[in-house]
């Protein structure tokens, strides 16, 4: 039953429900994921995990000159990052070197499209297609 007011009068209709998609979503998936959108919506940040995705491994020296800044500017950006497990590092005497979670991102693609339907876990972009298919 949903009750619509039209000018001055209420209307109330009876509306099948059984062919409308649940368009709810949990509460807690939307505040994960503008958790990690905020933290992707840097620049420094996204430059960071696009160079990690090209290499096993980098050391934070290298990441420095990629970006060119500052070491403690960019050890910024590493820890934001390491603290939502993005990536990890892995020391070797005084050197960090930093690498992706795989697993982590799969969580957040989960996130995304874990009520949704196999079948149907795309989304479109006039003509792109985002698809979301587990490796099995």
């Amino acid at each position: 039953m949903i009750q619509l007011t039209v000018g001055k009068r209420d209307i109330e209709a009876d509306v099948k429900t059984d062919d409308k998609p649940d368009l709810n979503v949990p509460d807690k998936i939307i505040g994960e994921l503008v958790k990690i959108f905020k933290l992707l919506s840097d620049e420094t940040r996204l430059r960071i995990l696009f160079y990690l995705t090209r290499t096993p491994e980098l050391h934070v020296r290298a990441l420095c000159e990629l970006l060119d800044q500052s070491q403690p500017a960019v050890s910024h950006h590493l820890a934001l990052l390491r603290l939502e497990k993005l990536i990890e590092s892995r020391r070797d005497g005084k050197h960090n070197f930093y690498h992706l979670v795989p697993e982590r991102f799969e969580q957040l693609l989960d996130l995304v499209f874990g009520d949704v339907p196999s079948d149907q876990r795309r989304v479109r972009f006039e003509s792109y297609v985002l698809a979301y298919s587990p490796a099995t």
